[in-house]
C-alpha cells in the first residue's frame, strides 16, 4: 500500500471517484454537502492498492481539520484508513500545527481513539449522520491527550 500526498488539482478525478462512491452512493450524503468548495485549499491523501489503483482518500485543511476520509469497501480494515490518517497527522505536524481535529461518524470513534483522538462535546448531525468532534494535540516529543 502506498500513500501519496497531493493537491486537489493533481488528483481531482481519483478523489471524486472515491468520495462519490463512499459518501454519495453508500452514505447518501448530498453532493452539496460533500463538495463544499474547500478542496483546493486542502492537502489530499491518496492510498494506492496493490495494483496501483486508488482505494482511499482524505484531506487536511490549513486550520488542521482532517476530513473526507473515504475508503472503498473492499479495502476497509486492511490499514488504508490508518495509514492515510497517520500521513495527514504527520503533514499537520510538519506544518507546525499544535492540534488536529475532525468530525467522526459514530461508528468510527474507536478507530480515531486508537490513533490518539479524543471526543469533545456532545454528538451532532452532519449530512443526516451522527458525528462527534474529536481532536488530537501534536507535541514535539509525542502527542498528549
Amino acid at each position: 500500500m502506498t500513500i501519496l500526498l497531493t493537491s486537489f488539482s493533481e488528483a481531482e478525478s481519483e478523489i471524486c471517484t472515491i468520495r462519490n462512491i463512499v459518501f454519495g452512493e453508500e452514505q447518501n450524503v448530498p453532493p452539496e454537502v460533500d463538495w463544499d468548495g474547500k478542496d483546493e485549499k486542502c492537502l489530499h491523501a491518496l492510498v494506492l492498492g496493490e495494483k496501483g489503483e486508488v482505494v482511499a482518500t482524505g484531506r487536511l485543511a490549513p486550520e488542521g481539520k482532517i476530513g473526507r476520509l473515504a475508503v472503498l469497501r473492499t479495502h476497509r480494515r486492511r490499514g488504508a484508513g490508518t495509514g492515510m490518517l497517520r500521513a495527514l497527522v504527520e503533514a499537520a505536524r510538519g506544518w507546525g500545527l499544535g492540534q488536529v481535529f475532525l468530525h467522526a461518524q459514530t461508528q468510527a470513534l474507536g478507530f480515531y481513539e486508537q490513533e490518539g483522538f479524543r471526543v469533545r462535546g456532545e454528538s451532532f448531525h452532519e449530512a443526516g449522520i451522527e458525528h462527534y468532534y474529536m481532536y488530537r494535540h501534536l507535541g514535539d516529543n509525542g502527542d498528549r491527550a
